[in-house]
């Protein structure tokens, strides 16, 4: 474990030394349409932990730049909002390093190049990180607004705590 200290970025910042950090967690999100802004406010309240064993970032889940951010790091953590008709606030584990992702999970993307699409280049172009794990919390209310519903809220916390679990696993 690198005992470095590590600046939380956000989206327009380089990734500094990028290698120091093996770990990075990528929240995804839109803070402007509801549910979707769920892996916004994971890393956020990460952020609030004041941990220096990973990075985190932001970002709104636009394919390439995802592809480019997560190339710098060797395991990867992302955690987004997904819709793929299970129960609101379930939280979803997903090893995209095993096998591919379900599209099902990430239909309804307002990204015509999205996470899925991403991984599934990455993939195909030997370029996934070595560990590249997605956490997905099942979103209800993706309309247009501020504020995430009552099920989102509750989740939330939860993924918090799964994420800092895969954290200790990785290191």
């Amino acid at each position: 474990m690198n005992s470095a200290p590590c600046n939380a970025v956000t989206s327009n910042a380089r990734f500094p030394d990028a290698r120091k950090h093996t770990i990075l967690v990528i929240g995804i999100g839109n803070e402007y349409a509801r549910d979707d802004a769920a892996g916004l406010l994971v890393v956020r309240r990460l952020k609030q932990l004041g941990r220096t064993d990973f990075a985190i970032r932001e970002e709104s889940g636009e394919g390439a730049s995802l592809m480019e951010v997560w190339k710098q790091a060797s395991r990867v953590i992302v955690i987004d909002a997904i819709r793929s008709g299970g129960q609101p606030g379930g939280l979803h584990r997903l090893d995209a390093s095993v096998r591919p992702l379900p599209a099902e999970s990430f239909r309804g993307s307002t990204h015509a190049f999205g996470l899925y699409e991403a991984v599934e280049l990455a993939r195909s172009l030997g370029q996934l990180p070595r560990r590249l794990l997605i956490f997905g919390i099942e979103g209800e209310n993706f309309t247009a607004g501020t504020g995430i519903s009552g099920a989102v809220e509750l989740a939330i916390g939860g993924a918090v705590r799964a994420v800092l679990d895969e954290i200790e696993r990785l290191q």
